[in-house]
């Protein structure tokens, strides 16, 4: 992810390959995370292997630019304004994007969400990124930095990991012969991953609030 330099950021970067790439690759992101969500759009994805294969694998691709992308815009000085703005959208857009097509319908089977993703996880996990996104917009308008901190980053990690850890659950689920099997397993399962993740998700945005608590109560007390 692309974190901010401590001098005046250009608007797009360097006129120069090294420059424009991790935009390219921010904007690829994007493309991917269309990719992914047209994948999963097949009629009952939960039952096709092949489907959740290849979303797996677009998905991972598209989670991998977000590390690579970020770490070239340090290391080649091409950090701009918009990785800065387009980097954490094209985040958002892929991951909450993805657990809302695992709360689906499409993953419904037996009366059961074999993904193991209920709908007010979703409620959850896009409830946390609103409120750090609000609470950001208010600090940086104050000139406060509220750059990620340790707790949000192993939260995008986790969520990164869980959905394609999901979606082989499921796929390596439809090769078992047994039926009970193979759907008490799969589910129980991903019912795990998704708590893990759903309380994780929670539990990171406290950090920012207890942050964000102190540091607009100091700038009110130096006015």
């Amino acid at each position: 992810m692309q974190t901010p330099p401590s001098t005046p950021t250009p608007l797009f970067g360097p006129p120069t390959l090294r420059g424009q790439l991790p935009n390219m690759l921010t904007a690829a992101r994007l493309g991917l995370a269309v990719s992914f969500f047209a994948t999963l759009a097949w009629p009952r994805p939960c039952e096709n292997q092949r489907v959740m294969l290849l979303a797996a694998i677009v998905f991972v691709i598209a989670a991998l630019t977000d590390a690579l992308d970020g770490f070239l815009a340090r290391r080649w000085n091409a950090v701009s304004i918009y990785g800065r703005i387009m980097d954490p959208f094209a985040d958002k857009v892929l991951v909450l994007g993805a657990f809302i097509m695992l709360a689906g319908a499409g993953f419904e089977a037996g009366g059961r969400q074999m993904s193991g993703v209920a709908p007010w996880m979703v409620v959850v996990i896009l409830a946390r990124e609103l409120l750090v996104t609000s609470i950001r917009g208010v600090c940086e308008s104050r000139g406060i930095d509220f750059s990620a901190t340790l707790t949000g980053k192993l939260k995008m990690i986790l969520q990164s990991a869980a959905v394609p850890m999901i979606l082989l659950v499921l796929v390596l689920g439809l090769n078992i012969r047994d039926p009970h099997l193979d759907g008490d397993t799969a589910h129980e399962i991903n019912r795990v991953i998704a708590w893990v993740v759903t309380v994780v998700t929670a539990w990171s945005g406290v950090p920012y609030v207890r942050r964000a608590v102190r540091e607009l109560s100091k700038a009110e007390a130096q006015r």
